[in-house]
């Protein structure tokens, strides 16, 4: 069990992130333009090529793969569906993004992208999909 400082610390960690991801989502020009809200907008500053939202990009990917090994290393049935619902969080706008931006793309180029961002979906809704594994109780005598 966690003490509890340790979920303090972990909740209001995930509040900070939750409206850091929550922005860019919501307004992808407004977070570009104006993160973080109180200062001037420290992405645009950056230029048109960012190198900041790449790294943070592949940081987070690295991230979410630490994550996923994690879980099937660690192997509960809560864990595994704590990285089903990342996955997703993840997946989902990504993919909902792709969706709607490859036209410019040659076909063949739209089947893949759209295939390898539709598993980023589809890979976490199997996750959560799949019945844990019942746990057998010795019988009592």
């Amino acid at each position: 069990m966690q003490r509890t400082i340790t979920r303090v610390l972990l909740v209001l960690f995930g509040l900070v992130e939750a409206v850091v991801g929550i922005w860019p989502l919501v307004s992808p020009t407004g977070f570009y333009q104006d993160f973080p809200g109180f200062r001037t907008g420290w992405v645009a500053m950056d230029g048109p090529f960012n190198e900041h939202l790449l790294r943070d990009f592949g940081g987070l990917n690295l991230t979410l793969a630490a994550l996923l090994v994690g879980t099937a290393v660690i192997g509960t049935t809560a864990v595994a569906r704590l990285a089903g619902v990342a996955g997703l969080l993840f997946g989902l706008p990504h993919f909902l993004y792709h969706l709607g931006h490859v036209s410019h793309f040659e076909q063949i180029d739209q089947v893949l992208i759209i295939a390898t961002t539709g598993l980023g979906v589809v890979v976490p809704l199997a996750v959560l999909a799949i019945p844990g594994r019942r746990v057998s109780t010795p019988a009592t005598p």
